[in-house]
């Protein structure tokens, strides 16, 4: 079997499918926070920066290649891109590059997490011929994260740019990491309806990749923006099924999530949305201090089975989510397959029938 032939495998196995039977359904572990786990690496301060970690891909390259590495060693099943906040425009302004220049170093963002990839094959060989093989996926942040004014936690751009100017900003960064060879896009932190609306819609331009769409919340019924999460999610899915492999919420606060999902696939018993999950730690933000508050914050992992039990089957960490959450996050999903194989096989063992 080619290696090729291989990621297809590994996509397929990872795309959740009716729940019939004895097994437990297939939970995708994504992995934690970049910026976050990259701190480790790299003596800078990252915040703040008006390209955030894309500002490594140019400065860094090999602290991005680890920093992918240490999700990979600890238990995720992807590792999404440190392009959350490139684009062509911002590299042009921020890194003194030509339009040609910024446009390869997006496709070199995939090229350094198809390195770790490699590296970690490489390094567990021995045992991951049973397993799963990584994907890397093209993380596409919203038009609002370039503005580095906050405004994809409020998505009040929305209010003043036309879809098609979010269009012709996403395309070009889109495009790059089709063309590098991305295994799926995460559509991710979208504030607003119409930006999500115009990606299902860009999505289809690339009829050959998939991607996974995830909203930014102000609270437990609201994406960023103020529009009903379940009913923009339900009609998002319902635009680009044949491509999306998820819908779901980042970098909101855990607590909210539970609220945000209960009930989505009430009305779809029999082909329910299969939902994404990848909060932040629950901290705050200051722009003078840093972040703050990680004392009144309930680690992810407590979380993690009932999220599950509502149908979550892609989960992992946001900002200020480290490669050690994510090794608690993939314990608390095996625990959680395992009760639901005890309690399934309970169940047909008692059930009336036998």
């Amino acid at each position: 079997m080619t290696y090729k032939n291989i990621l297809n495998t590994t996509l397929i196995t990872m795309t959740p499918t009716q729940e019939d039977g004895l097994e437990p359904p297939h939970i995708v572990v994504l992995d934690g926070g970049f910026s976050t786990q990259l701190s480790c690496h790299v003596g800078h301060v990252i915040d703040g920066d008006p390209l955030w970690s894309a500002r490594f891909l140019h400065t860094h390259p090999n602290e991005v290649v680890n920093t992918h590495l240490d999700f990979l060693r600890a238990g995720a099943h992807l590792i999404i891109t440190n392009t959350y906040q490139a684009s062509v425009g911002g590299f042009v302004e921020h890194l003194d590059m030509t339009p040609e220049q910024s446009y390869d170093l997006i496709m070199r963002a995939v090229d350094l997490a198809k390195q770790a990839r490699t590296l970690y094959l490489e390094e567990y060989e021995d045992y991951i011929q049973n397993d799963l093989i990584p994907l890397v996926v093209g993380a596409v942040g919203p038009y609002g994260a370039h503005l580095h004014d906050g405004s994809e936690y409020d998505g009040s751009y929305a209010d003043t740019t036309s879809v098609q100017t979010m269009r012709e900003w996403h395309r070009p960064r889109i495009q790059a990491l089709v063309e590098a060879g991305v295994d799926l896009l995460a559509l991710e932190t979208i504030p607003c309806q119409e930006e999500a609306e115009m990606l299902c819609d860009l999505l289809r331009e690339y009829p050959n990749i998939k991607a996974w769409l995830s909203f930014s919340c102000k609270d437990n019924q609201s994406i960023a923006h103020g529009e009903c999460f379940q009913k923009v999610a339900k009609k998002c899915w319902e635009a680009n099924p044949e491509q999306l492999v998820a819908v779901g919420v980042n970098c909101c606060a855990p607590s909210s999530v539970s609220n945000l999902l209960k009930g989505i696939n009430d009305d779809r018993p029999h082909a329910p949305i299969p939902l994404i999950v990848y909060p932040s730690s629950g901290e705050k933000y200051n722009p003078q201090i840093g972040w703050i508050d990680r004392d009144k914050c309930e680690p992810v992992e407590v979380f993690i089975q009932e999220w599950l039990d509502l149908g979550v089957r892609y989960v992992g960490g946001c900002c200020r989510t480290y490669a050690a959450d994510v090794s608690r996050i993939r314990n608390q999903v095996h625990c959680w397959r395992d009760r639901w194989r005890f309690q399934h096989r309970y169940q047909a063992n008692t059930s009336p029938q036998n």
